[in-house]
């Protein structure tokens, strides 16, 4: 029984004490801003991660995917609804009717599917290049920019495959809004 206890003792002090310590001394030394969360500052103050989308209600701004949790990365996941569910059918509805009436130049055929529905964990914080494009001309009579401009700014800020094999090319919204602010 001692001897039981000894080893699950040595076993507790190796694996979740030493190790996590191991781990997180090379992350910090190797990766620093990786391993505290990828944090965006605007002016000294934490507004937000690279990697958790935020909402954005103001329409000078591009707007991101749709979050059933709110982007609260507590508790990530959404809805695994069946594109016939009832709440899922509603949901989009009242999110087609929210962008047509923010973009009342777009057709409701042409708006991308990222802009009304979940990534898997809700808290995505890209979108397509064309989901960024479709919001220029509101953004650019917004600002009084040009939508020359701002379809450069998606350019310049659509990151490609990962590993170039992986995903589709994509747009961070935060980066991109915060390089708005930079604009005017």
């Amino acid at each position: 029984m001692l001897k039981n206890l000894r080893i699950a003792l040595i076993l507790l002090i190796i694996c979740g004490v030493a190790y996590p310590l191991l781990m997180t001394g090379i992350a910090q030394a190797v990766m620093p801003a990786q391993a505290n969360g990828s944090l965006v500052e605007k002016d000294g103050k934490v507004i937000g991660s690279e990697l958790i989308g935020q909402t954005f209600k103001d329409p000078s701004y591009f707007t991101g995917r749709v979050s059933s949790i709110e982007y609260n990365a507590a508790g990530s996941g959404s809805g695994n609804y069946a594109p016939s569910n009832k709440d899922m059918i509603d949901r989009t509805k009242k999110d087609i009717e929210a962008f047509l009436k923010a973009n009342p130049k777009v057709d409701k055929k042409d708006i991308p599917a990222d802009l009304l529905t979940n990534s898997g964990s809700g808290l995505d914080p890209h979108i397509t290049p064309l989901a960024a494009e479709i919001q220029v001309l509101r953004i650019a009579e917004a600002r009084g920019l040009d939508e020359s401009e701002l379809k450069d700014l998606i350019e310049k800020h659509t990151e490609g495959r990962q590993f170039g094999l992986f995903g589709e090319p994509r747009v961070n919204v935060q980066k991109l809004n915060m390089e708005l602010d930079r604009l005017k």
